[in-house]
């Protein structure tokens, strides 16, 4: 199908200088002529890339919708290179802010999974810090098992002696993954990069409308996190969805279905015109 056509092109940017250099491989669907109404970002989750259920079911709205869709991996991932063992917050976010400012929508609707709903505030951070001609203006945000502070909140106070003693003298430790044969890795640098990028520290103003969706059966976030959240963001229209019987994914045919009516909501208060409902 030809509104297909980006998910076969992938471009690549390069974000850093010398040693640090990376290719970051990136999906663009452009607007159609005149669709005047805020880009879509898709934000990944850790160890997930732009390929996954979610990230092609949101591209497929802005293909219906007409609406232009950025998707990234970041570096270490999916087709992106780099190494996955230097990835830290501030390496991926800076890496979504070059491939943001990179393509130059005038607004963007941040739609972030996990630990990309991590990221996605600190870009709400970053926009409102940098602003001014080259960042575009964010409409509205829509996280899915949001998991800000990850690496101090929910890592950390868990950690077992042996994990402890890995990082310790081997810089990392790793854990089974429920989702991959592959363990997860977590690095010290991962750990202590993440403490400089907390957002759960006082006020968070995105200056938008946001919409948190939660499953409450989320074994690797639990809901509390979300309600945590919401705690910080007392001067946002904010909209928070559990869903009873849901997992850390939601990516079922219902949730995909309930996260698409929340970015068509989020749509309808940016434009403030009728979007298909």
């Amino acid at each position: 199908m030809s509104d297909q056509m980006p998910d076969s092109a992938p471009q690549f940017l390069t974000v850093g200088e010398g040693e640090a250099a990376r290719q970051i491989a990136m999906l663009v669907r452009p607007a159609q002529a005149g669709n005047g109404a805020p880009a879509l970002v898709w934000l990944s989750g850790y160890r997930s890339d732009m390929s996954g259920t979610k990230a092609v079911e949101l591209d497929g709205l802005a293909a219906e919708l007409g609406l232009a869709c950025i998707r990234l991996d970041y570096s270490g991932h999916g087709l992106s290179g780099g190494n996955f063992g230097e990835g830290t917050i501030s390496r991926w976010l800076e890496e979504a802010l070059a491939v943001i400012r990179h393509v130059a929508p005038d607004q963007v609707i941040l739609v972030g999974s996990s630990m990309g709903g991590w990221i996605a505030l600190r870009l709400a951070q970053e926009l409102a810090r940098q602003g001014g001609v080259t960042l575009p203006k964010l409409a509205g945000m829509v996280l899915i098992a949001p998991a800000p502070d990850f690496t101090s909140e929910l890592i950390e106070p868990n950690l077992k002696a042996k994990e402890r003693k890995s990082l310790a003298e081997r810089g990392y430790f790793e854990e089974r993954s429920q989702y991959s044969p592959e363990p997860n890795i977590y690095t010290r640098a991962l750990i202590e990069d993440g403490r400089k990028n907390r957002v759960l520290d006082g006020i968070i103003e995105t200056g938008c409308p946001v919409h948190i969706l939660q499953g409450m059966k989320d074994a690797d976030v639990p809901h509390a996190h979300a309600m945590k959240l919401v705690e910080h963001l007392p001067a946002d229209d904010v909209v928070l969805t559990f869903v009873r019987d849901g997992d850390h994914r939601l990516s079922r045919p219902g949730d995909i279905a309930l996260l698409l009516s929340a970015v068509k909501g989020i749509i309808r208060s940016s434009t403030n015109r009728q979007m298909p409902a």
